[in-house]
């Protein structure tokens, strides 16, 4: 199967593409690469790749491909800061015309990456495919909203199917340290203590970047009857934990590390998720990790690599802050291209509705 990736250069996607390629999928990438020189360790070169934005991707780039696996778009953090119209032509235009241009190359399976953020105050019960969604950011918002118009385009040629990813933690040629375990791991690391910025008691649904990107390579596998336009929970019921105890499960490993909370403050994204429905379905996908092997995981990777606490708090890891730095220092455009590049009108339309 010929496999195209988007976004195949992020924190998810160096690591699926590999993957996938050890897998034996005929693996191509596509990436802007907003994040270039962002590595921790080595990206992995030798796959063939579009730098391409995908507003500007056309239905012929893709005439050679069986499927798509759509990781590309401006992560939460950076959703909070940014003009909601540029949050909304690359996360949910551009996604709708990437989905139009499959339709029209004959690829058949699309593989969408959404977010467990969908379902925002969830409460301490465990939230299935089924359950209410209560999306409380423009980035949540707009996983949904794709879902639902990706959904309306499902027929016996396209087969969407929607992948509700937990936290992700773990090791990455594309480091982020803006996500929960990572940032608690390797601030204890580097500082002997772990920051938090709530009182701790919201829940998270954790998965290890490598089991996410196995994950994907069984739904790519998968026959159409399984997948065709299901949602999935891709998170495990014994992986969901209070960030108190991400915290405290950190300290535990950390000989002479401590952490502080910020009492009184509290988070309003919390939900415990439900997978059932993907090991169900997936009866052979097993789980190799849990959070203290990649909290140790973390630790060796964050000693070997000689991280300090200014690496902590740089943006080189930090998927908002390093967008924010290339805006102030003029090296992207408000609409998040590289400034006095000159490129062709965007494939996007102006107004796809939301």
């Amino acid at each position: 199967m010929r496999v195209l990736v988007t976004g195949h250069r992020g924190y998810v996607g160096s690591v699926l593409t590999s993957v996938l390629k050890n897998a034996h999928f005929d693996v191509v990438g596509l990436d802007s690469d907003l994040y270039k020189g962002c590595d921790f360790g080595r990206v992995q070169e030798d796959i063939p790749a579009f730098e391409l934005d995908i507003r500007d991707l056309d239905f012929t780039d893709l005439l050679s491909f069986d499927a798509v696996v759509h990781l590309a778009s401006l992560p939460e953090m950076a959703c909070e800061n940014l003009n909601p119209s540029i949050i909304h032509e690359v996360n949910c235009c551009a996604t709708m015309h990437l989905a139009e241009c499959c339709k029209q190359a004959n690829v058949t399976r699309f593989l969408f990456a959404s977010s467990c953020s969908v379902y925002g105050r969830g409460g301490r019960n465990l939230l299935d495919e089924q359950s209410r969604v209560e999306p409380l950011t423009v980035h949540a918002q707009s996983k949904l909203w794709c879902e639902k118009r990706l959904s309306l385009l499902a027929d016996a040629s396209f087969v969407p199917v929607f992948l509700r990813n937990a936290n992700v933690y773990g090791v990455s040629p594309r480091l982020r340290l803006d996500t929960v375990v990572n940032n608690f791991a390797v601030c204890g690391v580097t500082s002997g203590h772990v920051i938090m910025t709530s009182s701790g008691s919201a829940w998270r649904p954790l998965m290890h970047v490598e089991d996410l990107a196995r994950t994907y390579a069984a739904i790519l596998s998968a026959p159409d009857e399984v997948v065709c336009n299901q949602v999935f929970n891709v998170a495990r019921n014994d992986e969901n934990y209070r960030v108190i105890d991400i915290a405290d499960a950190v300290t535990e490993l950390l000989p002479r590390c401590t952490r502080s909370t910020a009492e009184g403050a509290f988070d309003n994204q919390s939900s415990r998720v439900d997978g059932s429905k993907l090991t169900e379905a997936f009866p052979d996908l097993s789980f190799r990790w849990t959070l203290p092997l990649g909290i140790r995981q973390l630790r060796s990777a964050t000693s070997a690599g000689g991280l300090t606490p200014a690496d902590w708090r740089s943006d080189r890891y930090r998927r908002a802050l390093h967008l924010q730095y290339q805006i102030d220092h003029a090296e992207l455009d408000a609409d998040l291209r590289p400034r006095g590049q000159r490129t062709c009108a965007s494939a996007v339309g102006e107004n796809c509705g939301f």
